[in-house]
């Protein structure tokens, strides 16, 4: 039993920390909703509101950013290393467009470098002017300025030259570190002779290729996967979550290049998905729900009749569903057609235990994995329905408000901004499911508090989303502009906040393993739901019905009800900063 003043001091903490519920240091109020109105958004690119808050650790580059970071890479190494600029870009291409390792390798021996890459310094045969010449690969004669050659020297007229570049552009990427045709020579062949002697098409693929290297061969760097994306993204490496969204809006792990996926490992989700894809499930539901014919071993599945089962043609093996024996020797002595009384006998002796052991435990796998896998299937679709609305709002919802409401467009981002979270959370609480099948079965105190998270998780993801999608229907559908609509951009922007909120929290914890979750199957004071939360208290709902990280003050302790300095109230079940006439939580419509 806690003490008063221990409660008094984790109150004065609470309020020392940003209010969880209102998403910073005041609540929402009345005046709030009217400074929230005038909030200056200089930018109303879409774009920063999917991406804003992960735009610290990566950079979304299109095919022209990439072009100029190619360009600034081989102009740096062209400069610092007095060469040309194609003689850079060879280096840089050898080396994965790394501009420190090609200092450092330059650097320590440039002679090493210069024969790894095939940058000769001297030609290896002189390459006259002004007469004919051999070619090396046709051996017609041609004038001098009929004839190419790489730094090598050795001349191969213009027509061999093509044909080479060519087959070597359609091979693939390889092109990109082409040598000299001469088997004996390691010369590289630059971009400069690429774009003399190659037809347009396979200029454009070299040039395609070349693109996609310095994205490619880039430790730092990868394309975006979704599909028809020609985006690319940079990332820090080491700083934080992998979790990144492209301009196309589309999130994902940068490490595993999956669909963004926290709180669960790249790890875990690749056994998903390798489970959803395998045909070991088929053979679990084969096995619970069939059996073999005795005679063909065939599996066959029993949904409705009696027990006399007749195999397929050609077998046609008649046989006692329960026993597997013939149907020859069965009959009314036997039970008749809905029992055996063999079977019943030969249960009782231990014969089929084994088999209905196996039987048994293959059910009871498959449905634990149904039961996660299509919970994870539905609040996939769920947030694919809510990307179609977002989308839906964007471009017909807003600008109907707006024209009701007498409000411009950059004042109802909030709304946005609510479907944007929404869209979010529904991922999140897709893939707890993966994290819930995946907890061992023996920690029976973490699955439940898991749970109750869970159960949380979905119970204010719910209030969210109806508020965003049923509420705002009356101020679409109204003639003219509503008194309390600054009252629901009050309450819909609080509940934004206090979602995101708990859903982040609800993140972190979920990565940390709920390491809140004692040794001794419970949770501790400091690390049970009031941690994740980041309240004092915390309601009884959610599927776990436990209530494992709860917590609840003595009836002596402090009222979380109570009125403060600045004429609020807060709410004992949310902590929402209420008005004082008010007796009704405007966030959680819970009486005061």
């Amino acid at each position: 039993m806690e003490s008063e003043d221990e409660f008094d001091m984790q109150d004065a903490a609470e309020s020392a920390e940003d209010d969880f519920y209102s998403g910073g240091d005041d609540g929402f109020d009345t005046d709030d909703a009217d400074d929230y109105e005038f909030i200056d958004n200089d930018s109303d690119d879409s774009d920063d509101l999917v991406s804003h808050r992960h735009q610290q650790n990566y950079t979304v580059l299109s095919e022209a950013d990439i072009h100029r970071r190619q360009d600034d890479d081989v102009a740096r190494i062209s400069t610092v290393l007095s060469i040309s600029k194609v003689s850079g870009s060879i280096l840089l291409r050898y080396y994965n467009w790394s501009v420190s390792k090609v200092h450092d390798e330059w650097f320590a021996d440039e002679g090493k470098v210069r024969k790894a890459v095939g940058l000769l310094e001297l030609p290896v045969v002189p390459f006259p002017d002004g007469r004919e010449m051999t070619c090396g690969i046709c051996f017609e004669t041609y004038p001098c300025d009929r004839l190419h050659a790489a730094a090598c020297g050795h001349p191969f007229c213009n027509t061999c030259w093509a044909g080479y570049i060519s087959t070597a552009i359609n091979d693939g990427p390889g092109c990109l570190m082409l040598r000299c045709p001469d088997p004996s020579c390691a010369a590289a062949v630059g971009q400069d002779m690429i774009t003399a002697l190659a037809s347009g098409e396979d200029k454009d693929k070299y040039t395609r290729y070349f693109i996609r290297s310095y994205i490619e061969d880039n430790r730092k760097t990868k394309w975006c996967p979704a599909p028809g994306c020609d985006y690319a993204v940079d990332f820090i490496v080491g700083s934080g979550s992998y979790d990144v969204t492209c301009r196309c809006s589309y999130s994902f792990c940068w490490n595993c290049t999956e669909e963004a996926h926290r709180p669960v490992d790249c790890g875990t989700v690749a056994k998903w998905i390798l489970k959803n894809s395998a045909e070991s499930e088929n053979m679990n539901w084969i096995l619970a729900n069939s059996k073999p014919c005795p005679k063909c071993k065939r599996p066959i599945e029993k949904n409705q009749g009696c027990m006399h089962i007749t195999c397929t043609p050609p077998c046609k093996f008649e046989f006692c569903w329960l026993c597997l024996g013939a149907w020859s020797e069965h009959g009314e002595r036997t039970g008749g057609f809905y029992a055996c009384n063999r079977y019943e006998t030969a249960k009782q002796e231990g014969v089929y235990d084994e088999s209905e052991k196996r039987r048994e435990m293959a059910k009871n796998s498959l449905e634990r994995y149904t039961h996660y896998y299509e919970r994870w299937a539905t609040n996939q679709s769920s947030r694919q329905k809510a990307l179609a609305d977002l989308q839906q709002m964007q471009t017909v919802h807003l600008e109907k408000l707006s024209d009701n409401q007498c409000q411009p467009e950059s004042q109802l981002k909030f709304i946005t901004e609510a479907w944007l979270q929404i869209v979010e959370c529904r991922r999140v609480l897709k893939w707890t499911y993966s994290y819930g099948y995946y907890i061992p079965e023996h920690e029976h105190a973490k699955r439940q508090f898991f749970e109750y998270l869970q159960g949380e998780a979905e119970s204010g993801l719910e209030r969210l989303h109806q508020c965003a999608e049923k509420e705002l229907q009356v101020y679409l559908n109204a003639e003219g502009p509503s008194k309390d609509f600054n009252e629901f951009r009050t309450k819909l922007a609080g509940l934004t906040s206090v979602t995101r909120n708990y859903f982040e929290n609800l993140v972190r914890a979920l990565e940390n393993g709920l390491s809140d979750v004692d040794a001794h199957g419970g949770t501790s004071r400091t690390g049970s739901s009031k941690s994740l939360l980041g309240v004092g208290g915390s309601s009884s709902r959610g599927r776990g019905g436990k209530g494992k990280g709860s917590t609840s003050r003595s009836s002596g302790g402090p009222s979380r009800a109570s009125i403060d300095d600045s004429g609020h109230w807060s709410c004992e079940h949310c902590t929402f900063a209420n008005i004082k006439p008010a007796t009704i939580c405007a966030m959680c419509q819970q009486r005061r």
